[in-house]
């Protein structure tokens, strides 16, 4: 069963027919092309898929496509300056060399536009607990806690 939704996609009105059943990963990767949403574990454990819904940070490949209705998504793509400029939250995965395959980088970037949304500064330890929900079999973390400690604390002081 098809069913109209209307959602901002980074900043774009959208008007979608979707299948009620379908996940917002899906419709997000599939249908528009947000390639930095990837499909992983479909369970809602890796983090692969992180969005962010109305500023929250989701996994999108549990959460149904339908209930992004009237919502506000943020993806990866919509981070970029007027200009193409990188966030400085993606600069500072870049100055850490926290990236290896890329495959877990842009859920755990938008988790950590969601961190660096409160305005608070967080330890590292703190750091470590809120991307948690985050697997990276490449990296290690080390560098990934460094980005994202350098991004959050960077915009905090903004």
């Amino acid at each position: 069963m098809l069913q109209i939704i209307h959602c901002t996609i980074n900043g774009k009105e959208e008007e979608i027919a979707i299948d009620v059943r379908e996940s917002l990963c899906d419709m997000l990767h599939n249908r528009l092309q947000l390639t930095s949403v990837k499909k992983g574990c479909e369970v809602g454990e890796c983090g692969a898929c992180t969005v962010l819904v109305d500023g929250k940070a989701i996994d999108s490949c549990i959460y149904l496509a339908l209930w992004a209705d009237g919502k506000h998504i943020l993806t990866v793509e919509g981070l970029q300056g007027p200009n193409g400029e990188l966030n400085p939250i993606q600069q500072a995965f870049i100055d850490e060399a926290a990236v290896q395959c890329g495959f877990c980088i842009p859920g755990i970037i938008m988790s950590a536009v969601e961190i660096a949304g409160t305005g608070k500064k967080y330890t590292r330890a703190e750091i470590r607990k809120l991307i948690s929900g985050h697997l990276c079999r490449c990296t290690g973390y080390q560098n990934i806690t460094n980005a994202v400690e350098k991004a959050v604390n960077l915009l905090a002081e903004k």
